[in-house]
């Protein structure tokens, strides 16, 4: 019994390598010749070229939008993101326990701090802030005491 599916499915498998191989050859017009061959392997060249240019532009573009936000102080919401992790992202606090700064410069767009949605931009806040405000900012999203901020952070300040 094994054995007679074993072979169905190989005739089932080459029977459709066939029909596969025969229905792209009619589509592009290549009969099967040496010369066919050939020009199937360079537009597969030639396509895979063009997607690896796409990729390519598709980054630059997107690298291009990121550095056009963190220089005019936006964040557009990625997908899984929170504010504490934006905070804690270098080229904005770096340093998380400063969401909450986010939190009210935002505070039109944001009902609840822990539900953000993908697609929103934040306005990052990158000055106007006194020591004492970020304290409480900190002190209020439960970082430890004293409530200064660690080296290497970012905070807003005037």
């Amino acid at each position: 019994m094994k054995r007679g599916t074993l072979f169905i499915s190989i005739i089932v498998l080459v029977g459709l390598v066939f029909l596969v191989s025969g229905c792209c050859a009619k589509k592009q017009g290549v009969t099967s010749t040496p010369a066919a061959e050939e020009q199937t392997v360079v537009l597969e060249e030639t396509v895979t070229e063009e997607i690896i240019v796409l990729e390519k532009r598709d980054f630059v573009l997107t690298e291009a939008l990121e550095e056009k936000a963190v220089l005019t102080g936006n964040h557009v919401v990625k997908s899984g993101e929170c504010l504490w992790w934006i905070a804690e992202y270098e080229d904005i606090y770096n340093d998380p326990f400063m969401w909450p700064l986010i939190y009210s410069a935002n505070s039109d767009q944001i009902r609840n701090p822990d539900l953000i949605y993908p697609g929103q931009t934040f306005y990052i806040p990158r000055s106007g802030y006194s020591m004492d405000e970020i304290r409480e900012a900190r002190r209020w999203a439960g970082a430890e005491h004293p409530y200064t901020p660690p080296e290497g952070s970012m905070p807003p300040l005037d």
